[in-house]
C-alpha cells in the first residue's frame, strides 16, 4: 500500500496556547529591538511567522534584511518556552486520542505543514507532549506564502521517502481558509475543523474535501480521514 501522509497544522488545529506565541513575539520586540509593537489589528491565523516578522520590521521601519529577521527570530523562540508555561493553553477537543488512532495505521505517516518557525513548532509540541508523533514537516521560517510552505513539505517529504511524493498522497488538516488553499495547492484532500477562529460557515466557503465543528467524535473523523486518503 502505498505510503499516506497527513500534514496537520498546529496553532488552531492541535491546541491553543493561550496567546503564548503572541506574547512572546511581543516580549522578543521589546528584548532585542526596544519596541512595543500592539498586535490588535494583526492578523496572525493561517500566517506564516516568516509573513508576521516581515510585517513587523517594515511597520517599525526596519530594514527587512536577513539578519534582523534572525535577531527577531532568535529572541522570540527564547521567550517562547517561558510564554507557554505562562499561558492558559489547551489540546483541543480528543486530539491525543486522534493522533494515537492515526499513527496504529502502518501506511499513515504524520507529518506537519505549519506557520510556526520549525524551532517554535517542536517548542509547541514538546511542550504539550505531542512531538513524538511527527516525523517531519513545511514551517514558516523562509516563506510568507503558506503555498510555498506546503510545496516545501512536499519536497520534504519526497526526500525522507526516497521518492517523488505527489500531492495526490497526502492530506492537510487545518483550522483557516489558507490550511485549504495550501492543500488546493499542492493537490491534497483537506479537512477542515473549525476550532481556531474561523467559523464553519466561513471555512465551508473555500470547499474542504471534509468540514468538522471539532474531533471530539473521533472514531468518525478518523473513519473519513482514511476513507478520503
Amino acid at each position: 500500500m502505498t505510503e499516506k501522509i497527513i500534514f496537520f497544522d498546529i496553532d488552531g488545529t492541535l491546541l491553543n496556547t493561550g496567546g503564548a506565541g503572541q506574547r512572546a513575539m511581543e516580549r522578543a520586540l521589546t528584548a532585542e529591538f526596544q519596541i512595543e509593537f500592539p498586535f490588535e489589528g494583526v492578523l496572525t491565523a493561517g500566517r506564516t511567522d516568516r509573513g508576521i516578522t516581515d510585517e513587523i520590521l517594515q511597520r517599525y521601519n526596519f530594514d527587512n534584511t536577513s539578519e534582523n529577521r534572525a535577531r527577531f527570530r532568535e529572541a522570540y523562540l527564547a521567550q517562547l518556552p517561558m510564554s507557554l508555561k505562562d499561558s492558559p493553553g489547551l489540546l483541543l477537543p480528543r486530539i491525543r486520542e486522534l493522533l494515537e488512532q492515526l499513527a496504529l495505521h502502518s501506511h499513515v505517516t504524520l507529518s506537519l505543514l505549519t506557520g510556526n518557525y520549525a524551532e517554535g513548532a517542536w517548542i509547541k509540541l514538546r511542550h504539550y507532549e505531542l512531538d513524538h508523533f511527527f516525523q517531519f514537516g513545511g514551517f514558516g521560517d523562509h516563506d510568507a506564502d503558506r503555498n510555498d510552505v506546503a510545496q516545501a513539505a512536499i519536497n520534504v517529504a519526497s526526500t525522507e521517502f526516497d521518492r517523488v511524493v505527489d500531492g495526490s498522497d497526502t492530506m492537510v488538516i487545518g483550522d483557516t481558509p489558507a490550511d485549504i488553499q495550501c492543500a488546493q495547492a499542492i493537490g491534497a484532500k483537506c479537512i477542515a475543523v473549525a476550532t481556531g477562529v474561523y467559523s464553519s460557515r466561513e471555512l465551508e466557503s473555500h470547499n474542504p474535501d471534509h468540514l468538522f465543528e471539532d474531533f471530539a467524535d473521533t472514531d468518525q473523523v478518523v473513519e473519513r480521514i482514511l476513507a478520503a486518503l
